[in-house]
This record gives C-alpha cells, structure tokens and sequence, in this order.
C-alpha cells in the first residue's frame, strides 16, 4: 500500500501540526504512509518530515518554530489531502482499527471512485480513495 512507485511528485502537499511526532506516527500507522525522513530540532520537534503513499509525497513538520512557512501558516485553516488507494475498504479497517476518526464511511461515488473520509489528530480532512485524476497534457 504504501512506498513509492518511483520518480519524484510534481506536487507535495504541506501540512504543520502541534505535535507532529503524533501525526507521523498516525499517518504510518493508520493510514498506510511510509515514512522517508523525519528530521528533528535541536529541541526534539520534529523540523521537517517526508512521508509516502505510492507515488505521492507529503512534507510535514511541527508548529512553533519560527521558520518562514510557520509564519506563513499561522493563520491558516486546516488542509484536505485526498491519496489514490488501491484497496479503499482494506485501508478503513486499518485507519479503523488504529482508531482513526471516520469522516464517512467507503462509498461508492458516482463518478465512479470508492473513497472514504478521515480526519486527523489535529482536524485535517484526508479522503482515501480509487480516483487517480489523469494528466494528458
């Protein structure tokens, strides 16, 4: 389920958190990433985090650290990430089972994906799903 498929992702979305260590371990747990690098401060926060689900990447890191993008996300609002999952129902029971927050249960859609929503230990919504938008261009 997870790793990576190879090449680098043109896009990689950025999330902070207050505990972060949390999140990491939320994320692989529950939700499947595999974890490339985690690098902590000097103060045992983590300072930047790069975790896979196949061939996506997320950046991550902690809250409160005075860095130019924590000062940028200050105000903020919380993020939606939405992963391409081969097997959406086997990837609810493990979020399930690790006692992830179920947002909306496996559903089919009608435009033909099954997704199911989650959310976060610190209110990201993170939607799961067979939909893999194409690029043609």
């Amino acid at each position: 389920m997870a790793g990576t498929s190879g090449g680098r992702p043109s896009i990689c979305p950025t999330l902070l958190y207050a505990d972060a260590k949390a999140a990491v371990r939320q994320l692989t747990e529950a939700f499947g990433f595999s974890e490339l690098a985690v690098f902590e401060g000097e103060d045992g926060k983590v300072a930047h985090a790069e975790l896979a689900q196949g061939n996506g990447v997320i950046m991550l890191g902690s809250k409160g650290t005075g860095s130019k993008f924590d000062i940028a996300m200050k105000d903020a609002g919380t993020t939606g990430v939405y992963v391409v999952v081969d097997d959406v129902d086997a990837h609810h029971r493990r979020a399930v089972e690790q006692g992830a927050e179920i947002l909306m249960p496996p559903t089919d859609q009608d435009y033909g994906s099954r997704d199911y929503m989650a959310r976060d230990l610190e209110g990201n919504v993170w939607s799961f799903g067979t939909y893999a938008p194409e690029i043609t261009a």
